[in-house]
């Protein structure tokens, strides 16, 4: 089995409100469709979702990487061939995660099809009788926050995540300890502060006024790369502390056990480059005793389906926060949320059927590659 043929699409996702996080705000999420053919006619599909204050990445220029460099590299190869498709894309252009992991997630979905077998018994087997997913609260005023942190609970959602970071930080533990006072005691709160405490400094000196909020862990208060900083403020506060931005390759991964930087480090598969790096990453944290957990760049059901899969499939990966096809009010797939849990398909491959019609409804360019040369687009 070979890949023979590719088609790309820029699509973008309309929100059905406005995701706001300490670095940015989002109207809509823009994303690169990837769709791989085989000579045996089966097809596999990715996503990319670049965020450029993370990766540096960018739709566009994410885009132009696969038409012109990826996929003509990987035109030929057979999906099976991961760590050689890997080394062939790690060969042509450094970094660039999101759009690797595009290519990656399709050739899993393709080697799931060719076997009969859910992604997840390619990569380790059903690991987690159930997978859950939290409600995710964007920066908000402490009010709104509260409110909708009591309406999930009464939805069912058996955790919450807080969007924080503000730069004004006493806002951040007001919202935090609005939200803890309207549900309770007993419901889990986890905070991301998006690298929106900047130091360490700063960063332990709010975290040691929410002592009394019962936080589960605390993602990234420090800008990203500060690994050595994190490791200060993990030492010098008593909640659990979780690397995300700082977590974008093994070798961050190493680092953050050699540092002994965090209790947890949030994975995602557009940071890492797809499945395959995303699962190793996961195996060396376990080994040190960390804990890991996917995380989302806001996918469709694609890249969203990928990432369930890679939880499934190991036990050290605890968390999912996968709820990108939640926020949409326009989406390409039928992933299964069923509160509070994502109810993974397993049916060959990704598991998902992906809406053609709506595809091309929300794409704004596309192209087809063949033989490693673009054929057309739009």
């Amino acid at each position: 089995m070979k890949i023979v043929k590719a088609e790309i699409y820029v699509v973008e996702f309309p929100l059905k409100e406005p995701f706001i996080i300490s670095y940015a705000t989002y109207p809509h999420m823009a994303a690169v469709i990837v769709k791989l053919e085989t000579d045996t006619g089966l097809v596999g599909y990715g996503e990319a979702v670049p965020d450029e204050h993370v990766t540096g990445e960018q739709v566009n220029g994410t885009y132009e990487i696969l038409k012109n460099v990826l996929v003509p590299a990987v035109i030929g190869q057979n999906p099976f061939d991961i760590e050689k498709i890997h080394f062939l894309m790690n060969s042509e252009i450094a970094r660039n995660p999101a759009a690797k992991a595009a290519i990656d997630i399709a050739c899993y979905d393709l080697m799931g099809k060719a076997s009969g077998q859910p992604v997840y018994n390619m990569i380790g087997g059903q690991a987690h009788d159930n997978l859950q997913y939290p409600k995710v609260l964007s920066i908000e005023a402490p009010e709104i926050m509260a409110q909708k942190a009591k309406l999930a609970m009464e939805q069912g959602f058996s955790s919450l995540k807080l969007k924080v970071g503000d730069p004004d930080s006493a806002m951040d533990i007001k919202r935090i300890y609005a939200v803890r006072e309207a549900v309770g005691p007993d419901m889990p709160i986890r905070i991301d502060v998006n690298q929106g405490w900047k130091t360490a400094g700063h960063a332990i000196q709010v975290i040691n006024q929410l002592d009394g909020a019962g936080l589960t862990w605390i993602e990234q208060p420090i800008r990203m790369g500060d690994i050595r900083g994190l490791a200060d403020v993990r030492r010098k506060t008593a909640t659990p502390i979780m690397a995300d931005e700082s977590v974008q390759t093994m070798e961050d991964v190493l680092e953050i056990i050699r540092l002994e930087a965090a209790d947890y480090i949030n994975i995602k598969l557009m940071k890492s480059g797809g499945i395959f790096p995303a699962v190793q990453m996961a195996k060396a944290a376990e080994s040190a005793g960390i804990i890991a957990q996917i995380g989302s760049m806001v996918e469709s059901s694609v890249g969203s389906a990928a990432g369930y899969h890679a939880v499934m499939s190991r036990r050290n990966i605890q968390t999912a926060e996968l709820t990108g096809p939640l926020l949409f009010s326009e989406e390409i797939g039928d992933l299964d949320f069923q509160l509070p849990y994502v109810m993974l398909s397993d049916k060959p491959g990704l598991g998902i059927e992906v809406d053609e019609k709506q595809l091309h409804k929300l794409t704004i360019m596309s192209c087809t590659v063949e033989g490693g040369r673009t054929l057309h687009g739009h």
